[in-house]
């Protein structure tokens, strides 16, 4: 009786021996990549170095030993591996989170341009043309212009080659002409801005404002709404002379 046993639980230990030696594939292996190349090599050395062993000789115990020595250390390898997928998975999140990052700097980037006028801009908006024939229309006038676009949400304007921002100056020059940031614009007055063209336009035609003005001095104008309106104008970015960035 007790000579058919011990064949019999010889033959499952060699049955168990052979499964533990059958190489493991799972999904979370597979994923793992390159990080666990190194492992795989490990474990391939080893494999081939259990399968050179002769287990002929062995006892049933050394048979069972040696396969927790090898169930033990495909746990530790499974160990080493989820930390390895964990090591990868903050990588591939940091790099995600850097992307984003640099995607939002450079939309911020983007938007202090535009508005700043170091970047052309382009989208919905208006059309102006005011015509000065008498060349009585002043700075003051046509600033009030900027402040009525403004007013009515106009993200960029232009007039003329001249990028208009919140530090744009304008001023009454020699022989009844208009400067802007100290160069000299001439009638016909050709605006830019863009923003919602129905505001920007209803701003325009409100009774007492900058058109109105205009025509009491004599002149007249032309506004058209337009899908998509392009200012090519922009400012010269002028470096700080005395301010310096923080670390």
């Amino acid at each position: 009786m007790s000579s058919t046993r011990a064949p019999a639980e010889g033959s499952a230990a060699w049955r168990r021996l052979g499964r533990a030696l059958r190489p493991r594939l799972s999904k979370a292996q597979l994923t793992a990549g390159l990080l666990c190349l190194v492992l795989g090599f490990g474990a391939a050395t080893q494999v081939r170095q259990v399968g050179k062993a002769d287990f002929s000789k062995l006892r049933q115990d050394e048979l069972v030993e040696v396969l927790d020595q090898l169930d033990a250390e495909a746990a530790r390898l499974e160990a080493e591996n989820r930390d390895l997928e964990r090591e990868r998975d903050r990588l591939e999140s940091d790099q995600t989170s850097q992307q984003a990052a640099a995607a939002a700097a450079r939309e911020r980037a983007q938007v202090q341009g535009i508005l700043a006028g170091t970047l052309p801009a382009e989208g919905p908006g208006v059309a102006l043309t005011v015509r000065d024939p008498d060349r009585k229309l002043t700075a003051a006038v046509l600033y009030m212009l900027v402040e009525e676009l403004r007013n009515a949400g106009a993200e960029a304007i232009s007039l003329g080659s001249a990028r208009v921002v919140a530090a744009t100056y304008f001023e009454d020059g020699e022989d009844s002409s208009v400067m802007v940031d100290g160069s000299r614009v001439q009638p016909p007055y050709e605006w830019l801005a863009i923003g919602d063209p129905s505001t920007l336009e209803t701003a325009l035609g409100i009774p007492g404002g900058a058109l109105a003005a205009i025509r009491t001095l004599g002149g007249s104008s032309t506004v058209s709404a337009n899908d998509s309106v392009s200012i090519t104008a922009i400012r010269a970015l002028i470096p700080p002379r005395y301010a310096t960035a923080l670390e």
